[in-house]
């Protein structure tokens, strides 16, 4: 059985609560010991530094630019959508997303809907994923 009504986008919500950045977080060491584990295929993180990095931002872009979930994500039960409308970012957003997300400080500037620089540029936003 479906809704009749769609979710509320973020944006427009007033009862909109952001996950905890525990949480978040969580799911932020999840991807990342995903990205060491695969990165020892091609070499290991030892000798090329930059691999899990690179798989990282590969990872954000696709799992969330077509599901809206990172397996740590999924894990964690949240999901990134677009601010506005509530929606997949889509591809780019989602590389340019993991991208931000890879140079740490736009994470760490965040607005009251703990939305990071990252979120704001690509207009995204972390929320609870539907269970």
């Amino acid at each position: 059985m479906t809704n009749p009504h769609p979710p509320v986008p973020p944006a427009t919500d007033p009862a909109f609560t952001p996950p905890s950045l525990g949480r978040r977080f969580g799911a932020l060491i999840i991807d990342w010991l995903l990205c060491l584990l695969v990165s020892n295929f091609f070499g290991g993180p030892i000798q090329h530094a930059w691999l899990p990095v690179l798989l990282l931002i590969v990872e954000y872009g696709l799992f969330l630019g077509l599901f809206a979930q990172t397996p740590g994500m999924y894990v964690t039960r949240i999901r990134c959508v677009a601010w506005f409308d509530g929606g997949r970012i889509g591809l780019l957003r989602a590389l340019l997303r993991g991208l931000l997300l890879a140079l740490v400080v736009p994470a760490l500037i965040m607005d009251e809907h703990r939305r990071g620089l990252h979120d704001r540029l690509t207009g995204a936003v972390i929320t609870d994923a539907p269970r």
